[in-house]
């Protein structure tokens, strides 16, 4: 009989290398790197069975079949590039202009990817129907059979989200025993295919994982997707119909729905916000108490190996300013970064600026005019991994408001994913640990999703939605560190000054400063961002509450809708807003601006059409196209209308347009 060998993938979490790092939750979905599984055994037991299902969990991760960084690329360039609150250079600067189109690799890699994922899910679950009710107990099969569930609808999902109408593939069906299969014929036949898989996954889970494993879909997964889906069902049926006729009332309804499930998870207690925003890429937040799904890269005993997939995703590189070792494939808006207000902590824990003289009050060329954008913690500095932006070179290109490295970006760099690996020290020989969560559903989706249902469904004006949104911001603002600041430095800063001891850092003294010698014992000069050293005594972003300086969610967003000229409500402006501020770098941004109908007033407005003439003394973006909704289904790649000729292609990109 045929073998089917399975790539099992890497433990999802464990003790983290170096031995740093704890975990919030002790158990995980841990498994061997690979092994394989004979089809004829794959279910002839409860635990073959579970490691039959590890084979389509390992399509969370990069896999060198196909493009190798799944979880940065494409997800970052068709989830956040088109907001232009992400921007890049080179081939990738395509995705900040709407000029991807259907040979674009990255979408290639992307469809290979998840229909290779959707493929296993289903050879999966038929495998599991077929299989004799003895073999397999009923909680165990229940289990699996929602697991495997949950996890078809999360890859249709992403998907659905980039690509609108995709072939939908069912339980057994594949590409060889379907070679050529049409599109959904609408955008409802097929969110009604993605809703019955999360209905049925919610039905069957439980909202504590299977065998206590984090890693695994839960009921908390399904319902989360579950009410995602249902607003883009209303989407579909609105805003976005592109041809599906409309229908106010059923869109009504699939709010509802999804306002249910929301409520449901929230009601359920499972989760909760982490105390501080700032941690929450920390190794000691791996799968903490606000996580709903996560792709977990820990590398654990294989840290360091170039062979180990998790080490293909190579996000210090990707991340890292260049004159850093970074490759610059990630840089932040000024745009983006000017949408914060004074003491919203969120921004220090995103981010870190060049060393800007415009936005130094300390310089004698400060300008007033950017009144409220310094912040000592990310200003010229990576505090987490104690570098100096730029290496503090005299004519560094980083103390400049755009980086010009060979084309103009802006100076802002994404400490979200370039904080637990240096691409300065051990960058290329053993250095290659980078335990970093890729977020897909935090509670905070969850909440915002929430508050943008009831604002639909009363109205606009809700006080449980703005409740939700004041919620998040008391967090942004730092309330729930207040009284908990020693015990939140003991638990998340112990793993940078391991850090700074692996990597050989050693103290510059006050006397070595004071005579210009701000070298570390690698030769590296350390420039004039602080004392950068072992055994340090505050978390590099200090904890402690601003929540003196935050407005109520209604109050604050009724005036800056006002202020900013948009053209949709308040409400809209408020749950879109505070998507920009905690979700950047996400992969969710563009997807949740577009369910909500905000990303052409988004554009529009807080990125105006203009024509910049010296971008390194002008913070602004230059947008110089003429933003398209239609071009936000990307186009189906041309790989699949070759090989598939019943898949057609998306309006925007037939003919001239593509």
């Amino acid at each position: 009989m045929k073998t089917r060998y399975y790539m099992i993938g890497a433990a999802l979490c464990s003790t983290m290398g170096l031995g740093l790092t704890s975990c919030d939750n002790e158990k995980f979905l841990d498994v061997n790197q690979y092994e394989v599984v004979a089809s004829d055994a794959s279910f002839e037991n409860d635990a073959n069975a579970k490691k039959g299902l590890n084979g389509v969990y390992d399509m969370m991760f990069p896999n060198d079949n196909f493009d190798g960084d799944w979880g940065f690329k494409p997800n970052l360039f068709t989830g956040c590039h088109p907001t232009i609150d992400t921007q890049a250079t080179g081939w990738d600067k395509n995705w900040n202009v709407q000029a991807w189109n259907s040979g674009s690799t990255e979408l290639l890699g992307g469809w290979k990817h998840v229909y290779h994922g959707i493929v296993r899910a289903n050879d999966y679950l038929a495998g599991l129907a077929a299989a004799p009710e003895d073999k397999i107990s009923p909680d165990v099969r229940k289990h699996l059979e929602g697991e495997g569930r949950a996890l078809r609808g999360f890859f249709y999902h992403w998907l659905a989200t980039t690509f609108g109408r995709v072939p939908m593939l069912s339980t057994g069906e594949n590409y060889t025993t379907h070679p050529q299969k049409e599109r959904a014929q609408t955008y409802t036949e097929m969110w009604d295919f993605i809703i019955e898989d999360f209905t049925e996954a919610a039905k069957l889970l439980d909202w504590q994982p299977m065998d206590g494993s984090y890693g695994r879909a839960t009921k908390g997964m399904a319902l989360a997707y579950l009410g995602d889906a249902y607003m883009w069902k209303a989407y579909r049926l609105t805003d976005g119909a592109n041809g599906q006729t409309q229908d106010e009332a059923a869109a009504k309804e699939c709010y509802q729905k999804a306002a249910d499930c929301f409520k449901e998870i929230l009601n359920s207690n499972t989760y909760k916000l982490n105390e501080s925003f700032t941690t929450l890429w920390d190794p000691a937040s791996a799968w903490g108490p606000e996580t709903i799904w996560c792709e977990q890269l820990d590398e654990g005993g294989n840290w360091g190996q170039w062979g180990n997939l998790t080490s293909k995703l190579m996000l210090k590189w990707y991340t890292a300013c260049p004159e850093n070792g970074g490759w610059g494939s990630l840089y932040l808006s000024w745009e983006w970064y000017s949408c914060y207000e004074k003491g919203d902590k969120r921004r220090a824990g995103s981010c870190y600026t060049g060393a800007v003289p415009q936005i130094d009050p300390n310089n004698a060329a400060y300008d007033p005019k950017y009144e409220g954008w310094y912040e000592p913690a990310i200003y010229g500095v990576n505090p987490y991994l104690q570098e100096t932006l730029g290496k503090g070179a005299s004519g560094t290109a980083t103390k400049q408001f755009h980086f010009n490295n060979g084309e103009w970006a802006p100076a802002i760099w994404s400490s979200k994913m370039w904080r637990t690996a240096s691409a300065n020290y051990k960058g290329w020989a053993d250095g290659h640990w980078s335990p970093t969560p890729i977020y897909w559903k935090r509670l905070p989706n969850v909440m915002i999703d929430y508050a943008e249902c009831l604002f639909r469904l009363n109205g606009g004006d809700d006080a449980t939605a703005w409740g939700l949104l004041d919620q998040l911001r008391e967090r942004a603002f730092g309330k729930l560190e207040a009284g908990k600041e020693q015990a939140l430095t003991d638990k998340y800063l112990p793993y940078y000054n391991s850090f700074a001891e692996w990597v050989g850092r050693t103290e510059v003294t006050a006397e070595d400063r004071a005579t210009g010698k701000n070298i570390d014992k690698d030769g590296n000069d350390m420039g004039d961002g602080g004392t950068f050293y072992k055994n340090r005594t505050q978390y590099p972003i200090p904890f402690g509450s601003n929540d003196a300086l935050r407005q109520d969610a209604k109050t604050y967003y009724t005036a800056y809708a006002a202020q900013k000229g948009f053209a949709s409500p308040a409400w809209k402006v408020a749950v879109n807003t505070e998507r920009r501020k905690e979700f950047n770098c996400e992969w969710c941004l563009r997807p949740d601006m577009q369910k909500s109908g905000f990303m052409a007033d988004h554009v529009k407005t807080n990125y105006p059409k203009q024509s910049v003439d010296n971008l390194k003394d002008v913070p602004w973006t230059n947008r110089d196209y003429d933003y398209n909704d239609l071009k936000m289904d990307m186009p189906i790649p041309q790989d699949e209308i070759d090989k598939n000729p019943l898949c057609d292609q998306n309006p925007a990109y037939k003919g001239n347009n593509e």
